[in-house]
């Protein structure tokens, strides 16, 4: 495959984006779990913003080298991708806590950060807009609103109700206990539920339209300030 230089330019722009966003995705988890107690991410260096803590050689680098490299050769959106998850052991975090809020507290940590980085990103790029020093739809404007995107994107793709996912495990703590059974039969086939709302576009709506709206709808009302 030929790649122009501006596709390879998009290629190393995205990998970028989704390494540091990822990393401090995995990060909240980490510093959430230090913070009830549990040293464990410390003690495995985890507490950390160095994206390298937090990468996954498949799932940080490879696939979405590769699957940005497909889908831009395809002519549209990215690869996709996942950090190194946090061990961490819920039994040792502090005793005022109960554990199932503990797990929820850690899960949501991580799309707390991609929320709270998107928001950062758009508050950044409007105030560069509005004075004039970075101008509407210039190359540094538009990695802003990607980079900003993306998290927003993190944030709800990771909400989604389906184990693995942060959302599936907040939603197993949440499930009323005499409905338990009918989620860990669920929970079975989670993977698959992840992989089919990453892949299909028509059932991947359901996060995008929310992350596009985020970044558009956050980045004006900031934009108004300034």
């Amino acid at each position: 495959m030929d790649l122009s230089p501006e596709q390879i330019r998009h290629i190393i722009i995205y990998v970028f984006v989704l390494i540091f966003s990822v990393a401090l995705h995995e990060f909240g988890h980490a510093i959430m779990a230090d913070m009830l107690g549990d040293d464990t991410p410390r003690r495995q260096g985890r507490v950390t913003l160095n994206p390298l803590a937090h990468a996954d050689p498949i799932g940080t680098f490879l696939l979405p080298i590769m699957g940005s490299v497909f889908a831009v050769g395809a002519g549209f959106g990215g690869g996709f991708g996942w950090g190194k998850p946090v061990q961490w052991q819920p039994a040792r975090v502090n005793r005022k806590w109960k554990m199932s809020t503990a797990e929820i507290l850690v899960s949501v940590a991580g799309p707390g950060m991609n929320i709270l980085l998107g928001t950062v990103i758009a508050l950044v790029r409007a105030i560069l807009n509005g004075r004039g020093i970075v101008p509407v739809n210039s190359q540094i404007d538009q990695i802003l609103h990607f980079a900003a995107f993306t998290n927003y994107l993190l944030f709800f793709f990771n909400l989604i109700p389906a184990p693995p996912l942060d959302g599936g495990h907040v939603a197993q703590h949440l499930v009323p206990y005499k409905h338990r059974g009918t989620f860990e039969a669920y929970a079975k086939y989670g993977p698959f539920v992840v992989m089919a709302v990453a892949v299909i576009p028509q059932i991947a709506r359901i996060f995008i339209i929310p992350a596009q709206f985020c970044s558009d709808h956050v980045y004006n009302a900031f934009s108004s300030l300034f």
